[in-house]
C-alpha cells in the first residue's frame, strides 16, 4: 500500500507540475505580449466562463469521486453525469450567445467571452472523464487527460511568439484547439484503456438521485467557484481591466506556488473515503489523528514558499517583465501568500468532513465564507484596488479555516498552534533578513537559516518526522 500511495504522489506531482508550468507559460506569453487592457479582458472572460462551469458542475464532480472510489458502478455514473455537463453546458452557452445577441454593448465590450467560451465548453464536456478517472485512482492516466489541453496551448503560444505574430484571434484559435484535444483524448482513454463506455440503462430517477446527493455540495461549488474568481470578476467591473491585469498576474503565481497542495489533494477524498468508511466518530478521530504530522508538513511547506515569494518577488519579477509587474502588486503579493497555511489548513480539514458525508456543516461554512468575501470585494475594492480584493481573501480563508478547525473533533488539533507558530516564523525571519541584508541573495539565505533554526527550536521538525512519513505511506 505504501508504494501505491508513493506512485500516487508521483503521478499527480508530475501532472500538476506540468499543468502549472504549461499554465504559467501561457500566462507570461500573454502578459509580455499583449497590453494590461488586453490582458485584463482575457482573463476577466476566463474568470467569468471557469466560474460559471465549476457553478454547472453542481457538485456532482466531487460526489462522483466519492461514489467510484466507494466501488459504486463507474459505467452508471459516468453516463449520468455526462449528460449532465452536456445538458448544463448547452444551456448556458445558448443562453451566452442571446445575451451577447441581445446586448450588443456588453457584446463590444466583451468580444472574447462567446469565443473563450467554446473552448471552455470542451474542458466542462470532459470533466466526467477525469472525475471518473480520480476516483478510480487511475492517477496515470488522469495525468494524460489533464495535461494535453495546457501542453498544446503552451506550444502553440511560444511558437507563435517567436515564430509569428501573436494577436486575439490567434489566441483564441489556440485554447479552442487545446480545449478540444482534451475533450478527445479524455473520451478515448476511458473507452480504450480504462475500457468503461457509456451506460443507457440508467433513467432520470438515477440522475435526480445523484442530483439529490450533491445539493449540499453544490451550495459548496458555488460558494468556492465564487470565492475564487469573484474578485477578478470585481475588479473587472468595479476597478478597471488593467487594475485586473496586475492583480491577475501576482494571483497565477500565488496560485503556482500553492503546487504542493495540488499534489496531495486530489488523493485525500478518496483515500479518506476508503479509510473511515463505516468507522465510528471516535475511531475516525483516533485515525485522522495520525494524519496530523502530514498537515503539520504542509503548513511549514507553505510557510516556507511564501517566504521564498515575497524575498524574490521584486527582483525576479521586474527582471522577467521589464518593469511592468513586480513593484506595482509587491504589497497583493505579499497579502495572497499570507493566506498560502490557511489554504493549506482548509483543504485537508474539508477533506475529513467530506469523505465522512457533512455537506451541510461544510455548506454552511462555505455560505458564510463567500458572503464575507464577496462583501470584502464590494467595499475595499474601489478605494483599494486588487490590494483590496486581496485582503477581502484573505480575511474570508482566515475565517473559513476558524470555522473548520471549530468544527472538527480530532484530538490535538484544537491545541495545535502550528497554524500560528509556523506562519510568523517565516514572516519573522523574512522580516529581520529584509532589514538586516540589501542583497537580496543574503536576504534568501539568511531567511532560510533563521526559519529552520527557528522550527527546530520550536520542535516543529523532529528527528523523529522521518518515521512518521513512513507511516502515514504505509496507510
Amino acid at each position: 500500500m505504501r508504494r501505491k500511495f508513493l506512485h500516487d504522489i508521483s503521478a499527480n506531482s508530475l501532472q500538476v507540475i506540468t499543468s502549472q508550468v504549461c499554465g504559467l507559460v501561457i500566462f507570461y506569453v500573454l502578459s509580455l505580449y499583449f497590453s494590461k487592457n488586453d490582458f485584463g479582458e482575457i482573463n476577466w472572460s476566463l474568470a467569468v466562463l471557469l466560474t460559471a462551469f465549476a457553478i454547472l458542475s453542481l457538485g456532482i464532480d466531487q460526489v462522483m469521486v466519492q461514489k467510484v472510489a466507494a466501488g459504486e458502478d463507474p459505467q452508471n455514473i459516468l453516463s449520468i453525469y455526462f449528460f449532465h455537463v452536456i445538458a448544463a453546458g448547452l444551456i448556458f452557452y445558448l443562453l451566452l450567445l442571446m445575451t451577447t445577441l441581445f446586448f450588443p454593448a456588453f457584446q463590444q465590450n466583451h468580444r472574447l467571452l462567446l469565443f473563450l467560451g467554446i473552448g471552455k465548453l470542451m474542458i466542462f464536456f470532459a470533466l466526467p472523464f477525469k472525475q471518473l478517472a480520480n476516483g478510480l485512482e487511475k492517477f496515470k492516466t488522469l495525468f494524460i487527460m489533464s495535461v494535453c489541453s495546457n501542453i498544446v496551448r503552451a506550444s502553440a503560444l511560444l511558437s507563435f511568439a517567436f515564430f509569428s505574430k501573436l494577436n486575439l484571434t490567434t489566441v483564441i484559435i489556440i485554447f479552442i484547439a487545446g480545449d478540444l484535444t482534451e475533450l478527445l483524448i479524455s473520451y478515448f482513454i476511458t473507452k480504450k484503456i480504462l475500457r468503461i463506455s457509456f451506460n443507457n440503462q440508467w433513467t432520470t430517477k438515477n440522475y435526480f438521485s445523484l442530483l439529490k446527493a450533491s445539493l449540499p455540495q453544490a451550495g459548496v461549488v458555488v460558494f468556492t467557484s465564487a470565492i475564487a474568481r469573484f474578485d477578478w470578476i470585481f475588479l473587472g467591473i468595479l476597478a478597471s481591466n488593467i487594475a485586473l491585469a496586475e492583480y491577475s498576474f501576482a494571483y497565477k503565481v500565488f496560485e503556482v506556488t500553492t503546487l504542493p497542495l495540488l499534489v496531495v489533494a486530489p488523493l485525500l477524498v478518496p483515500r479518506f473515503t476508503k479509510l473511515f468508511r463505516g468507522d465510528t466518530k471516535i475511531n475516525m478521530a483516533g485515525k485522522i489523528n495520525d494524519l496530523l504530522s502530514l498537515l503539520r508538513f504542509e503548513i511549514i511547506t507553505a510557510s516556507l514558499i511564501a517566504l521564498i515569494l515575497n524575498i524574490l518577488w521584486i527582483p525576479v519579477i521586474n527582471l522577467i517583465t521589464n518593469g511592468k509587474y513586480g513593484t506595482l502588486n509587491r504589497y497583493t503579493i505579499l497579502i495572497l501568500s499570507a493566506c498560502m497555511p490557511f489554504i493549506y489548513a482548509n483543504n485537508f480539514l474539508w477533506s475529513i468532513h467530506f469523505s465522512q458525508r457533512r455537506l451541510k456543516m461544510i455548506f454552511y461554512i462555505f455560505f458564510i465564507t463567500f458572503l464575507v468575501n464577496v462583501t470584502g470585494d464590494i467595499i475595499l475594492i474601489p478605494f483599494f484596488g486588487g490590494e483590496g480584493a486581496a485582503f477581502a481573501y484573505l480575511i474570508a480563508i482566515l475565517l473559513q479555516f476558524i470555522m473548520f478547525r471549530t468544527k472538527t473533533d480530532v484530538i490535538n488539533l484544537k491545541q495545535n498552534i502550528v497554524f500560528v507558530i509556523c506562519p510568523a516564523i517565516a514572516f519573522a525571519s523574512g522580516y529581520l533578513s529584509y532589514h538586516t541584508f540589501d542583497s537580496t541573495w543574503w536576504q534568501l539565505i539568511s531567511a532560510l537559516l533563521i526559519f529552520f533554526l527557528l522550527l527546530i527550536f520550536t520542535r516543529l521538525i523532529r528527528k523523529s518526522d522521518w518515521y512518521i512519513i513512513r507511516k502515514i505511506t504505509q496507510i
